[in-house]
């Protein structure tokens, strides 16, 4: 049979519009050039316990990824993290709690204790200004590090909001299109500062912690999502790179640019340790590393025995530890337990279990669905994918 759509590309934008496209009864062809599905949400097993190997949460808002698990069976092992929360270490002086009232670092109360603890009394009050500064509202395109450099300075940037977009999107907030932050754009223009924008937005959301999991790893969907491509009749081929859409059938959807821009590399050592030490959760569920960070070379470092309730159960004792690298340093494993020890102030012994993996941010090009067009979080790029599917069967 002809197909009627092809996909390109096999990771979650793209099982998820073929998934959509074939529950319509429309034939569809999907290709995907490596020997795998799922994209950056994958799994591995380090020291005998079965982990994310990519993703391991998604953000909340709109329930389109609460939507997509019930669909696939999933609904009931959606969980919530720890309430322990997670911590910033800045380039100098001890770590301190990342600010309760925030979205990725901005404040909603820029002189509170936890802000000042992150950016001292003056950055504190420059960001402060905020609240006088006149609320010029024109531009289309602005980043989010424009923005906020502009009515909160400099340092609360680069000490407090940097480290938290770079720990969830891997870039610096000035290469973020402010769009890709949910509802901040017309919650600005609305409220007329950015913390007010920041506190109406966290009093809209509903209550509960803004991310969630599955339990036994977000992986999950994809091996859902790929027995239901079965179910309904997708020609999955695996191991089928495409240079170009000609010759192929029918419509094509891109779910991966054909001819991306360079990418950014992010290595991911993930510790599996006998550390009775760190049952306590010394750092919540983990460090978020400003820039200039004496001694430290990860970016950002998970707790995931700390984070998930599910895994401390499944680790029986053990603790599982994730760091992300910019830059892989010649010894990853030695480099990784020494981050983790100054991370959390404890000596971690010899790991059990280590593991390396290796993912490229793709930088812009043409495409459909996916990370190119949606960001890198799943509840952009599920999101997303639904609508496209949407159009294409109108």
């Amino acid at each position: 049979m002809t197909a009627e759509f092809t996909v390109v590309g096999g990771g979650i934008g793209g099982l998820v519009v073929a998934r959509r496209l074939a529950m319509a009864g429309r034939p569809v062809t999907l290709l995907e050039a490596s020997d795998r599905l799922g994209g950056t949400v994958a799994a591995h097993i380090v020291g005998g316990v079965d982990l994310d190997a990519g993703a391991e949460s998604f953000a909340v808002r709109g329930g389109t990824v609460a939507a997509l698990a019930r669909e696939l069976g999933l609904g009931d092992e959606v969980v919530a993290p720890s309430e322990a929360g997670a911590w910033l270490q800045p380039a100098s002086g001890a770590a301190v709690h990342l600010p309760e009232t925030s979205i990725l670092g901005i404040p909603g109360t820029p002189l509170s204790a936890d802000v000042i603890a992150v950016v001292g009394t003056r950055g504190a009050m420059r960001a402060q200004l905020d609240a006088v500064i006149p609320s010029l509202w024109a531009r289309k395109s602005l980043t989010l590090g424009r923005l906020v450099r502009r009515r909160m300075g400099s340092a609360l940037l680069e000490r407090l909001v940097a480290p938290v977009v770079h720990g969830v999107h891997s870039v610096h907030p000035d290469e973020l299109d402010l769009d890709r932050v949910p509802g901040l754009r017309a919650a600005f223009g609305r409220e007329g500062s950015l913390a007010a924008a920041v506190r109406f937005l966290r009093d809209a959301a509903p209550p509960g912690s803004a991310v969630a999991g599955i339990r036994g790893g977000v992986h999950r969907l994809v091996t859902e999502l790929a027995a239901d491509l079965a179910t309904y009749g997708v020609d999955v081929r695996l191991g089928r790179r495409v240079r170009g859409v000609d010759g192929l059938d029918g419509t094509v959807v891109l779910a991966a640019p054909l001819d991306p821009s360079p990418g950014r590399r992010i290595v991911l050592a993930t510790l599996v340790v006998e550390a009775p030490e760190l049952d306590s959760a010394p750092r919540g569920t983990g460090v978020l590393v400003a820039g200039g960070a004496p001694g430290i070379r990860a970016r950002a470092l998970t707790h995931s025995t700390a984070k998930w309730e599910w895994l401390r159960e499944r680790a029986a004792g053990r603790h599982v530890l994730r760091l992300s690298y910019d830059d892989e340093p010649a010894d990853l494993e030695a480099t990784a337990r020494a981050d983790a020890s100054a991370l959390l102030g404890v000596a971690i012994p010899e790991p059990v279990g280590f593991a390396r993996v290796e993912w490229t941010r793709r930088g812009p090009g043409a495409a459909d669905v996916g990370e190119a067009v949606a960001g890198s979080g799943l509840a952009g790029i599920v999101a997303q994918a639904e609508a496209r599917a949407e159009e294409l069967l109108a």
